[in-house]
């Protein structure tokens, strides 16, 4: 954009269609969703159609100007220009199936004396008659235009209209009639407004407008950066100088002035909608909530099962990659580099495409078709009691499936903290990558002849860990969100949108521009980390015996390996930290298994088979690792692993923060080594403390 260009803002709450009206106008493919929060980046085009093209802006979603996080704080810079050029006309979007509920902001625009153009959207949803544009248009004192940017109805009306405006805009300021303390708070809080917020020449209308936003959205909770001090005084000040609840007062003024208004331009009440009769039953308090409970169900097993091909095709793909650079390449450092190294550090990568592929195809169906909004409603009210926001289950429940992807579904969530809650928290899940390990660990020290009354031991210890799982992280979202997250509970505020069928371009769009972004952004990291751990497994390298290991018989060369690891830095990294982890029931073996297990939990199978001498090439349904960990003796010949080891084992495996892509991941989410660094640390003394007061705990009580 130069100075010379006409600058156009599209500004409207979550839900109204905005970003269909951005596509529908520039031709470009944003993303588009049905859930509040989903436009959290600027996006950016020309408007085609109009000569010369305006530069448009399509701000993030927003129900208001006020502001209390940072994101938040997006809509309202972009309304003023305060990163960019103040704009020359606002195209401020409202629901025509429901203008009195998406208005708000039109009329906060409206008091900043903006040059504006109401856009009424989802009009081809009208049932009858709408509402009343010229009336509208009259008590608004701003033209108002209706569109369907799914059919395109109004677009060339809508672009002509813009012309006009950009030619002679338009302002006018609603005639609200405002209670005397608020009067009496803006006098207080203007002279402190900053200036970049004022611009040249503000009229009287501006400054109090804006002296109203700073009321709304300053307080002692809220996470906005550069406020004045004197500002956050001020507004301080005012609101323990007045009589009544501000905040209240300035909302319910601006709503009545609306209600009073739009009886002029309203149309006739419509009889009952599809989404009405069905919301009747899925938001019902018992029925609704058991649907929603074998919908997610259902989602979820399609998510943990339906991948699995998909997995199965790509890990085939990178093994025979591997196994043609193998055979290529000549024997030696380079060769190995290259297929145990970056090879492997690429399948570590890219297995997850499918799975995130998919959990992105299903927010996105959740998302377009208006059933989020109904989940996170449904489960507020369990999420707030543990700290955490409505719109946390579905990344806690994709955690059951893999954390990464998990993690990037946060997104979801418009304040940063409880993003940032909800990312240390779903680390904790029992993610797919701990069930080799738990089958492993329950098969081996635990008999399958043994029972609990009717039920099998076994079958039981499996669902006790999964229980376990989510019992911790509903207590460490609890206790961190008193703590280290500590912020206020904000209520959670859903306009719910009709229910609508989802266009597969746009999900297909979707699914594609976040899979590449994981692959360019958080895959680099973990190919970074994949080779490290290669070379702490690799070297320091034991000499090969004459001939070379694949001379030897299969057991010598397995005997060989197990050597190698011992002599390789992550076997010495073993040892030096078995002290440490010997109070927890473990050896230096063990640790070495959980250092290998850092590239992917899974790895602790193969990894443990390497250092029993049985080889690489093992699962966690291998006989012969499971005979050898049964008949681990330490040097008095007792044995290492016994049900109690192996339960405390099993505690570390699920708390531990044992996965580098998780990692990688919350650095790029977060965008630093704070947090991640955070997460590992709390999860690591977490997996510690927990493992110790089960394994002491339980030979104090005779279970050694």
């Amino acid at each position: 954009m130069t100075p010379s260009d006409p600058h156009v803002v599209l500004l409207g709450p979550p839900n109204t269609g905005k970003t269909s009206l951005f596509n529908a106008l520039t031709g470009q493919s944003a993303r588009v969703g049905n859930y509040p929060g989903i436009t959290v980046d600027r996006r950016t085009g020309r408007l085609q159609g109009l000569d010369p093209a305006p530069f448009i802006v399509d701000a993030p979603g927003a129900d208001s100007l006020s502001a209390r996080s940072a994101e938040e704080m997006i809509t309202f810079s972009t309304a003023l220009g305060l990163d960019d050029a103040p704009p020359d006309l606002a195209l401020v979007i409202a629901d025509a199936t429901r203008p009195q509920g998406t208005l708000y902001l039109a009329i906060q625009i409206l008091e900043l004396g903006l040059p504006a153009l109401i856009v009424l959207t989802m009009a081809d949803e009208l049932r009858g008659t709408g509402p009343n544009l010229d009336a509208m248009a009259a008590h608004l004192g701003v033209p108002v235009v209706q569109v369907s940017a799914r059919t395109g109805d109004g677009l060339d009306t809508l672009r002509t209209a813009i012309q006009a405006n950009l030619k002679a805009p338009r302002s006018a300021v609603p005639a609200i009639t405002w209670p005397e303390p608020v009067a009496d708070a803006i006098a207080r809080v203007s002279p402190h407004l900053p200036e970049a917020w004022l611009g040249p020449a503000p009229s009287p209308h501006r400054v109090a407008a804006l002296a109203r936003h700073a009321l709304l959205s300053i307080d002692q909770d809220d996470e906005l950066e550069g406020i004045p001090s004197a500002l956050r005084t001020a507004v301080d000040d005012a609101r323990a100088a007045a009589p009544i609840d501000l905040d209240q007062a300035i909302v319910e003024a601006r709503y009545a002035w609306l209600d009073a208004e739009s009886s002029a331009w309203s149309a006739p009440p419509a009889p009952r909608t599809m989404t009405e009769r069905v919301d009747r039953i899925l938001l019902h308090p018992v029925l609704g909530f058991a649907l929603f409970l074998g919908i997610m169900g259902a989602l979820f097993q399609m998510l943990f099962t339906g991948a699995d091909p998909l997995i199965g095709l790509v890990e085939d793909a990178v093994g025979f990659t591997a196994a043609t650079a193998q055979a290529v390449l000549p024997e030696g450092f380079f060769a190995d580099l290259v297929v145990e190294g970056l090879i492997g550090g690429v399948g570590n990568v890219v297995v997850f495409v499918p799975q995130i592929a998919l959990l992105f195809l299903i927010i996105g169906f959740l998302e377009a078709s208006g059933y989020m909004a109904r989940a996170a409603y449904l489960m507020d009210r369990i999420m707030r009691a543990c700290g955490l926001h409505g719109r946390a289950f579905v990344p806690m429940l994709s955690g059951f499936a893999c954390a990464v992807p998990a993690i990037m579904a946060t997104r979801t969530m418009e304040r940063k903290r409880d993003r940032l809650l909800t990312m240390m928290v779903v680390p904790l899940m029992t993610c797919s990558a701990r069930l080799p390990v738990y089958t492993l660990i329950i098969a081996a020290l635990f008999s399958a002849d043994a029972t609990i009354g009717i039920f099998p031991v076994q079958g039981l210890l499996m669902l006790a860990m999964y229980i376990f799982s989510v019992v911790i992280a509903l207590l460490a979202a609890a206790v961190l969100g008193r703590t280290v997250l500590k912020g206020p509970k904000v209520p959670l505020l859903l306009e719910l949108p009709p229910y609508r069928l989802p266009r597969l371009g746009n999900l297909l769009k979707l699914v594609w521009l976040r899979t590449r972004q994981f692959l360019t952004d958080a895959g680099t990291v973990i190919l970074g980390f994949t080779v490290a751990m290669w070379l702490l497994l690799s070297f320091p390298a034991l000499p090969e015996p004459s001939g070379g290991v694949d001379s030897l018989p299969e057991k010598e060369a397995a005997v060989w390996q197990a050597r190698a690891l011992e002599h390789s830095a992550a076997g010495r990294l073993g040892k030096a930290i078995e002290p440490t982890i010997q109070p927890l029931g473990y050896d230096w073996k063990i640790g070495v298994g959980l250092i290998g297990a850092f590239a992917a939990r899974e790895v602790f199978v193969s990894t443990m088979g390497m250092v029993y001498g049985i080889g690489e090439d093992v699962d966690e349904e291998s006989p012969a690792l499971r005979d050898r960990i049964r008949a681990e003796a330490h040097a008095d010949g007792s044995p290492v692993y016994t049900p109690l080891s192996g339960l405390s084992l099993m505690v570390f495996v699920a708390l531990a923060a044992q996965c580098m892509s998780t990692l990688a991941v919350v650095k790029r989410e977060t965008g630093g080594y704070r947090w991640p660094a955070f997460l590992f640390v709390y999860m690591t003394a977490l997996a510690w403390v927990a493992s110790f007061l089960v394994y002491q705990g339980g030979r104090l009580l005779g279970f050694g």
